[in-house]
């Protein structure tokens, strides 16, 4: 505890920290030199283009992705077009965006999912550049193309291109350009040396920021904030100009000095080969040496900082453990915290501390502080102690709700879980809250960590049919897919899987086991479907119509055999069932003559002629007509 502040740099009014959260499992020669690389936000997977630059064929590239600890995921070597950029989607897919334009998809386990095109123009043109975005509607793909014009495509999953407006006298490539979202609407900022521009569906707009040093002659790079509110902009003068998205407010402007290109500039931090610089609203900054090449991940609060050896989160310190920790602090919390300690001494200065924070009213706000602190913690034992003071600070009050303190209990032991190094999702409790339960479960499922799902569903009380069913679900259509086991073992496991679980649809299972060739696991599955409304559109799909003849017969529903009618190739079957049907049915040739002349029409000849002969034969003694 006493070396929480020692990661502490102040900046201003505020103190930033860098934590470490892995030492990664990776081991790459010669780290991320020479390499594409792309990291998911909130803590998910990086994947790397090895030799993306190689021209031979004989010499190709090797896709590989890892989880945020440096675990490997997936590798395979490339085989595709160029490749100019990668990217994640909202939901952990990666994008790989070719120099014509193809976007091909895979899953984070390296399995191909799709590819789309990026349009005629683009692939005459070329991709110049490339951005991969995320906007209220979903993951969207920005390009620059070789004749310097910008496509947009918002969406990924409801392709609709935009091609901007052209930008006034750009001759070549502009020192730099990203993409914000405002009202709603997905923009490009484009910056032609000290002009900048707003492209948005009809118009370009010029546009300046309010302040901008006169000395800069050129904008080098720009970066718009997580939430897309704020914008920084770099000058060739080594200037940072900090203000809103939509340059209408200046917050400040401070001078770094290095007047190279940086590598990366996310928000309000800034690296170059070997330097990070965090800049703030103040004139000051904070320098951090980095020993190899790293890559910077924006995230919702903070940055992270990947290289071949490390995977650190830097991030501005949360109000509560500034408040808590910050040397001679009088908060509440700290109070609590220093009486606990004392407490634990079996020391009377803690009643003299508890004293001090009830005389000011203010033992709630304490409790409230430890437990909020402990939210934003990294390590365990300091999490346990903030929790304990806070606990501790709750057997003096009568009436303060405990809903805070359970829930972040929950919440911390769910973090911890998933941080694991065996897991490697390093999320904060600010993403983890942004995000939600249901997005994490779906994170774990994407990466086959069923049983950690289930635990945690269990653990959270989450209802069955969005937790353990779903998650189980999942598990059997990957289960089925399998080709190492045989059907009846398949079978088998999943059934006994599923057994106890509520709302779980055979059918979908079976589904995943037919388009995976595996026919037969597919019929055997569909037993254990109790709706003969679900196993009879499957069976007839994979040609099955005996079977399916039989089924909707044993249910008694009358629908599922007009279903069967619309079934072009299932005419004599059809005539079968209405004659076996009218043997339980009273009313049988009522129903065999309307039927008939129902659908005459629609039955072969051979079909039409079978049940003829039937209707003038009459019943046997056993119908009871």
């Amino acid at each position: 505890m006493a070396f929480v502040t020692a990661n502490w740099n102040p900046l201003g009014e505020a103190f930033y920290r860098k934590i470490e959260l892995y030492e990664m499992g990776w081991n790459l020669k010669d780290g991320l030199r020479e390499c594409l690389v792309a990291a998911a936000p909130y803590g998910g997977p990086i994947s790397l283009l090895k030799g993306h630059n190689r021209r031979s064929p004989s010499d190709r590239p090797q896709l590989e992705i890892y989880s945020s600890s440096g675990l490997p995921l997936a590798s395979f070597p490339w085989k595709s077009g160029v490749v100019k950029q990668l990217g994640w989607t909202v939901s952990d897919d990666l994008l790989c965006v070719q120099e014509d334009g193809t976007v091909l998809v895979y899953d984070l386990l390296g399995g191909f999912k799709r590819h789309f095109s990026m349009g005629n123009e683009v692939s005459q043109s070329q991709v110049l550049e490339t951005k991969i975005f995320h906007s209220p509607y979903g993951t969207g793909v920005a390009i620059l193309t070789g004749a310097l014009r910008f496509t947009l495509a918002t969406n990924i999953d409801d392709i609709k291109l935009r091609r901007l407006p052209e930008v006034p006298g750009l001759q070549g490539a502009p020192s730099c350009w990203a993409v914000l979202t405002q009202d709603r609407q997905s923009k490009v900022l484009v910056a032609n040396g000290s002009h900048l521009f707003i492209l948005d569906n009809t118009a370009c707009t010029p546009v300046t920021p309010p302040g901008l040093s006169p000395q800069a002659s050129s904008i080098v790079h720009m970066c718009v904030s997580f939430s897309y509110k704020y914008l920084a902009l770099l000058t060739d003068s080594g200037h940072v100009w900090m203000g809103t998205s939509n340059l209408k407010e200046k917050l400040s402007e401070v001078d770094t000095k290095i007047k190279t290109p940086p590598k990366q500039m996310p928000s309000a931090v800034v690296m170059w080969d070997g330097l990070l610089i965090v800049v703030g609203e103040c004139k000051e900054t904070i320098q951090y040496h980095l020993d190899d090449d790293s890559i910077l991940v924006p995230e919702l609060d903070g940055v992270r900082i990947i290289s071949g050896t490390h995977h650190e989160l830097l991030q501005e310190v949360p109000g509560a453990c500034e408040e808590i920790f910050k040397i001679a602090s009088m908060a509440p919390g700290a109070l609590l915290l220093e009486a606990h300690k004392e407490y634990e001494k079996e020391s009377q200065k803690a009643d003299e501390y508890l004293r001090e924070i009830k005389e000011q009213s203010l033992l709630s706000e304490a409790v409230r502080q430890c437990v909020e602190a402990a939210g934003h913690e990294h390590e365990p034992e300091t999490q346990k102690t903030l929790l304990r003071a806070a606990s501790f600070g709750k057997c003096f009050l009568s009436n303060f709700p405990p809903e805070q303190f359970v829930s972040m209990c929950r919440d911390l032991r769910v973090l911890n879980a998933v941080r694991d190094y065996t897991v490697g999702i390093p999320l904060t409790h600010t993403q983890f809250k942004q995000m939600t339960v249901q997005v994490l479960i779906d994170r774990l499922v994407y990466r086959k960590l069923y049983p950690l799902a289930i635990e945690i569903c269990r653990y959270l009380k989450t209802p069955e049919y969005q937790g353990v069913s779903r998650v189980l679900k999942h598990w059997a259509c990957y289960k089925v897919q399998q080709k190492e086991e045989s059907d009846e073992v398949i079978a088998k496991a999943v059934s006994v899987k599923l057994a106890d679980a509520a709302g779980i649809s055979y059918s979908e299972i079976a589904t995943k086991a037919y388009e995976s060739g595996r026919t037969e696991l597919a019929i055997k599955l569909l037993e254990f479907e109790p709706r003969s409304g679900e196993q009879v559109p499957l069976l007839l799909k994979m040609k099955k119509s005996p079977l399916a003849l039989s089924k909707a017969i044993e249910s008694g529903d009358t629908d599922l055999g007009t279903y069967l009618f619309n079934q072009d190739d299932d005419h004599e079957e059809l005539g079968n069932l209405y004659v076996k049907a009218s043997y339980k049915d009273q009313v049988g040739i009522t129903v065999l003559s309307s039927s008939f002349s129902s659908h005459f029409h629609d039955l072969n000849d051979r079909s039409a002629m079978k049940v003829q002969n039937i209707m003038v034969t009459p019943f046997p003694p056993m119908c009871g007509v």
